[in-house]
């Protein structure tokens, strides 16, 4: 039973013949679903602020049909659980939301995700096909080992429970890849020269109150030169002196901020604008975690209104009265301001 799964699994051609029936689509539908959600903010009841129907639910079941590569010419069909899928659900919503408000981002997304992955993904979420969705994120962009999964009779579970980083934000190929050059003083430094590469922004909150905003500062002191004390194996007493960080393939469309190091008392200011490398970003978004429930749930802006998305609730897309109290970050979301 396992080889006929594994075999299923790795047969894309499930969602490679989505991209088929496109021209259909849209002939069918006059409104991606981004364009609902903007109306629906527009024409907002002030009793009822929530999305007229469920987006990207938590969880979802998906049926797969055996393509030519199935070990049986009797049609076997067989049915994908998902567990979870919180850790990749609000930054899914987010994704979706940003490539649809900035037209541009497409192509340079495209470079790292590739562009049938990105054309896939905006006809899925426009058509509502959200298990196909995550499965799409599944296949396309993680590795076998960042989740679980067992066989139950005719059905596969993948368990995505565990860190919503490990599992989308690492995920992203190099689109925030950063580089970093060290030398040490000590001409007999085992380690003199290094070049590291760090494919996330992971950033700590500052360990004196500073005179700017807190995450500015932590993200000046994620990208600056500095000379620190060189700790290369324990044998060496020289000075290690870092050059300024710099982005591999220029200023990302968007930056994820981990912010998990971060205490709400430390969040005294969220920026809604952030100095980057010499670029302006702006705050388009965060997601959130409830430690009691371990379970991720975000927020967004569109045309400057903020909305909440949890997949776990039976109406989880809601238009907030005010910006939400972002204390409980697991993340934030900047995209990069156009030079217009």
């Amino acid at each position: 039973m396992e080889s006929r799964f594994s075999g299923v699994l790795n047969d894309i051609e499930e969602l490679s013949r989505l991209s088929n029936t496109q021209n259909n689509y849209h002939t069918e539908r006059s409104k991606t679903l981004f364009e609902e959600i903007r109306a629906s903010i527009n024409n907002n009841d002030v009793e009822d602020r929530s999305f007229w129907r469920p987006v990207l639910p938590w969880g979802g079941v998906f049926t797969i049909k055996a393509g030519r590569k199935a070990i049986s010419c009797i049609p076997l069909y067989v049915e994908v659980q998902l567990k979870n899928t919180c850790t990749i659900d609000g930054f899914l919503m987010i994704l979706y939301v940003i490539l649809r408000d900035n037209q541009g981002f497409h192509r340079e997304l495209a470079v790292f995700l590739g562009k049938q992955f990105v054309e896939h993904f905006l006809y899925l979420m426009d058509s509502c096909d959200y298990t196909t969705v995550k499965m799409l994120w599944i296949w396309n962009r993680m590795s076998k080992r960042q989740y679980r999964s067992e066989i139950h009779q005719a059905a596969m579970e993948i368990d995505l429970f565990g860190n919503e980083h490990e599992n989308f934000t690492e995920n992203l190929e190099n689109l925030m890849s950063t580089t970093q050059e060290s030398l040490c003083t000590n001409r007999d430094c085992p380690g003199r020269f290094q070049k590291v590469k760090k494919t996330t922004i992971n950033i700590s909150p500052p360990h004196e109150l500073p005179h700017k905003d807190p995450i500015q500062s932590a993200v000046d002191e994620f990208f600056s030169p500095k000379l620190l004390l060189c700790s290369e194996l324990g044998r060496c007493d020289g000075l290690r002196e870092f050059s300024q960080r710099v982005f591999c393939h220029g200023p990302p469309p968007f930056v994820i901020l981990n912010m998990q190091q971060w205490r709400s008392e430390d969040l005294s200011y969220v920026p809604y604008h952030l100095a980057l490398c010499q670029h302006r970003y702006l705050l388009e978004g965060a997601t959130l975690f409830n430690m009691e429930e371990h379970h991720y749930s975000a927020a967004f802006q569109i045309d400057g209104c903020w909305m909440h998305y949890d997949g776990l609730r039976s109406d989880n897309l809601i238009l907030l009265h005010k910006p939400p109290e972002l204390l409980l970050l697991s993340s934030l979301v900047y995209i990069r301001a156009s030079d217009k």
